[in-house]
């Protein structure tokens, strides 16, 4: 596999929250983080969703729940993950978007 990007975390903190998933959560991280490692941080429906202004979803679905990662790229193909939830509702609650967009304002 050619890598064209690369990921990045807000924080180390972040990163190890990622990997404390649980597991079908974690290996769907693991499986989505390899593929936008060679085409970029919008992979599409089911996968991935523009949430506008340059962030992304990414759309994890395992035996243990949903979780969310948000991420936004910067110049030079750098995928930078900004926040992840574990999802309880229908639609993604504000706040943690908000988190997320200012994270963003921070990185960029």
């Amino acid at each position: 596999m050619k890598t064209s990007w690369t990921i990045h975390y807000h924080s180390a903190g972040l990163q190890q929250d990622l990997l404390a998933l649980p597991s079908t959560l974690q290996a769907r991280y693991l499986h989505l983080t390899r593929r936008m490692l060679e085409f970029g941080p919008d992979l599409g429906l089911p996968h991935t969703k523009a949430l506008g202004d340059g962030l992304f979803e990414m759309r994890l679905k395992g035996a243990e729940g949903i979780a969310r990662v948000l991420n936004c790229t910067l110049s030079g193909r750098r995928i930078i993950v900004l926040h992840q939830f574990i999802k309880k509702s229908d639609q993604t609650p504000a706040r943690e978007i908000a988190v997320a967009r200012r994270r963003m304002k921070e990185v960029k």
